[in-house]
């Protein structure tokens, strides 16, 4: 089924982002992928939407991109057309601009020439490391260390719940080159999945499946020229790279949102009970549309995200949206959540019979409501920025 396209018509795209989302609600429906096997799946995918030019919207024009700077729309239109109608597809994507990002952000130009080109073709898979077991939310109290060696850097430590880990070619890393610091010691850098002293090998299983992997760091030496942005200037960077993909967090529960509509709608029509469908009954009815308004409010604050930040790049102001982003990512994911959970309820025992989308969606939403800033994060950001107005 072609994902719906209604919503594109609102005022915050423009005819490039319409024409980019009829085209990718075209393509999705006839790729096929077997994805029994997440890893397996994940190359496919890459590869899939490298060779449909899909990749291209991942990384600026100047290494190859459709566009001249990231922009958040086109990644919220990617990203939720995507997931209507496979997570996984846009797991895949959304770990390409991801785990690029920095490089995009701060790279000098031999980092991107090297890298970005490569990511937008899928031919090479990145992946972004920052979360360690003991710092996840709180970033600062991370201990992967980098120390100078031999002009270069040599990495001791370990990071995890890494998305790609283990198909990933580089991992941007963040260290800490100032373990006194906090936050502002912590430094980025590229490292390649080759490298002597990384250790990618121990694999995390999740409830919904998807590359992740634990990374250990044994004395793991980079060059100088690995190095990415300033020294101790990775926080900034990471927070940087993770505004321009939080409105994306919410456009892929928005768009497993959707797809829970539909099959809710889709059911409801032709379940027969007591002699009529599951649809007559008011009950259905009333439950169809909150799960509706909880879209449709989610899909609001989601598309504004992505226009305050691309308005403020085309404007030059530089404006942070960090507000704005984690109310569009707390606001989808929980309401994704729910109308999942009511679409799950509707199909009764089929509901949670594996192998039907319901029950797949169920899986696959709960995990977005924890990373790149659980809900109670965003709810602190919010706070925060509403009592300092």
């Amino acid at each position: 089924m072609k994902a719906d396209t209604r919503h594109l018509v609102l005022p915050f795209f423009d005819d490039a982002h319409r024409t980019l989302g009829e085209q990718l609600a075209a393509w999705t429906p006839a790729q096929q992928v077997d994805e029994s096997d997440d890893r397996r799946a994940c190359k496919q995918w890459v590869r899939l939407l490298g060779d449909a030019g899909w990749l291209r919207y991942c990384v600026p024009a100047s290494a190859g991109g459709a566009m001249d700077k990231l922009d958040s729309r086109a990644l919220v239109i990617l990203r939720e057309t995507l997931a209507f109608h496979s997570p996984l597809a846009d797991f895949a994507f959304a770990m390409q601009g991801l785990g690029s990002g920095a490089i995009t952000l701060a790279g000098t130009p031999a980092q991107q020439a090297a890298y970005l080109p490569a990511v937008a073709r899928g031919e090479k898979i990145a992946a972004f490391a920052l979360s360690e077991p003991d710092a996840g939310s709180d970033a600062g109290a991370m201990t992967t260390s980098a120390d100078t060696s031999d002009g270069g850097w040599a990495l001791n430590g370990s990071k995890t719940w890494i998305s790609n880990g283990d198909i990933a070619d580089f991992y941007v890393t963040f260290a800490k080159t100032d373990r006194e610091a906090g936050t502002r010691g912590i430094t980025a850098f590229i490292v390649d999945a080759g490298n002597p002293g990384l250790d990618s090998s121990e694999h995390i299983a999740v409830m919904a499946p998807h590359p992740l992997a634990t990374l250990k760091f044994a004395h793991c030496r980079v060059s100088g020229e690995a190095q990415l942005g300033a020294l101790n200037g990775g926080f900034k960077l990471a927070m940087q790279t993770l505004d321009i993909f939080r409105a994306s967090v919410a456009a892929a529960a928005l768009g497993m949102a959707r797809r829970a509509l539909f099959e809710a709608v889709r059911f409801s029509r032709e379940r027969k009970m007591f002699g009529q469908t599951l649809a007559d009954f008011q009950l259905t009815q009333a439950k169809i549309g909150e799960m509706a308004a909880l879209i449709d409010a989610a899909a609001l604050l989601t598309y504004r995200a992505a226009w305050l930040r691309d308005d403020s790049e085309a404007s030059g102001a530089g404006k942070r949206i960090t507000a704005e982003a984690a109310m569009a990512k707390m606001t989808a994911t929980e309401n994704a959540q729910r109308v999942i959970d009511m679409a799950l309820q509707m199909h009764g025992g089929l509901g949670v019979k594996v192998g039907t989308k319901v029950e797949s969606l169920y899986r696959d939403i709960r995990s977005l409501r924890i990373y790149e800033g659980a809900t109670e994060v965003q709810q602190l950001i919010i706070g925060k920025a509403v009592l300092q107005s």
